[in-house]
């Protein structure tokens, strides 16, 4: 049986509260609170509230960096999408824009985020697009393009909510990146 740390354990429970209830605007103590553990425990292994929604903003994109992985390459276009537009992941994807924005600015705590947040996708991208097809000098742009389109219809998705609009904007995408 493998054993999970605790403070993978706290992870996975955050995880799971800010999916369901979000996190970002409550205390530290009220994150404990509702994670049933104590604002000390959370301090210990994640240094400040900062920390453990960091956290859980990196262990969300890992979890769909291997999920994006294993999806066939002919259909990972439009499955990932739908996958990354679902209902359950709204509040972890407003989290990751605000943690985005927040480590821009430098609010202690968060700078951390920007470590891989563009570099970690491009491998997985990458290898997607060269099963495709796609010469590899064309690669890295297309790579850049694709996480840059998707992650901009992302934010209008949680700051609109207009799911039918950036459906068909990530069709259209789609569609005038097929040609290869």
């Amino acid at each position: 049986m493998i054993e999970t740390s605790p403070r993978a354990k706290l992870l996975d429970a955050a995880i799971e509260h800010i999916a369901h209830h979000g996190g970002a605007g409550k205390s530290l103590r009220a994150l404990a609170a509702d994670l049933g553990t104590s604002h000390r425990m959370l301090i210990y292994h994640f240094g400040s509230k900062e920390g453990l929604l960091t956290a859980v903003a990196q262990e969300v994109e890992a979890r769909q960096r291997a999920a994006l992985a294993g999806l066939d390459p002919a259909r990972a276009g439009r499955e990932f999408w739908r996958r990354l537009t679902d209902e359950s992941l709204r509040a972890n994807e407003k989290l990751f824009f605000q943690l985005y924005g927040q480590a821009l600015g430098g609010t202690p705590g968060t700078t951390g985020f920007l470590d891989g947040v563009v570099e970690d996708w491009l491998a997985p991208v990458e290898a997607l697009l060269a099963s495709l097809g796609v010469p590899e000098a064309d690669r890295a742009a297309h790579a850049r393009l694709g996480l840059a389109v998707t992650r901009g219809l992302l934010l209008d998705l949680v700051t609109t909510g207009d799911r039918e609009a950036v459906d068909a904007a990530m069709e259209r995408f789609l569609a005038m990146s097929a040609q290869y």
